[in-house]
């Protein structure tokens, strides 16, 4: 059964979301009350809370992103923030009134969004190129150990 063709027929309950997702209702609830995921809309006493398919894919992106990056929940709720602000700036630059000096600063504010994204994603790449070179230097250790071990001592 395909995925994106049972979220676009009906709404999914928390639960089904939370599987199709690869987390759990909590977690799904806790992104919303953090601002991660749009907060649920009021409803009736008792009826179970109903997912889009847009809500789903914003958690897939969500998931994704946290596991990818491996960052912080704040810092994963400012790249997505970002995220939506540069939509928000292509969907104004879509439309066809827009004149050249409006364009030129809805582009200047989706720079900074952009650089904001990519200062995070680079300071997560230097924290791993980091632990990267640990590791590797730990290895080298390792397997010099392991050679003088191997070299028959001459007594």
């Amino acid at each position: 059964m395909n995925t994106a063709t049972t979220t676009a027929e009906a709404p999914l309950r928390i639960g089904d979301v939370a599987r199709l997702a690869g987390t759990t209702p909590r977690t799904i609830r806790y992104y919303e009350e953090i601002g991660l995921l749009p907060e649920t809309p009021a409803r009736p006493s008792g009826q179970h809370r109903l997912y889009s398919a847009a809500e789903v894919e914003r958690l897939r992106e969500v998931m994704r992103l946290k596991h990818l990056l491996g960052v912080s929940l704040e810092e994963l709720k400012t790249l997505l923030s970002a995220e939506e602000a540069r939509a928000e700036v292509r969907a104004q630059l879509r439309r066809e009134d827009v004149d050249s000096e409006r364009r030129r600063e809805l582009l200047s504010e989706s720079l900074g969004h952009i650089e904001r994204q990519l200062q995070l994603v680079e300071h997560r790449a230097a924290e791993l190129a980091k632990l990267r070179e640990e590791l590797s230097q730990t290895r080298r250790r390792v397997r010099r150990r392991l050679r003088e071990l191997e070299v028959p001592a001459h007594a």
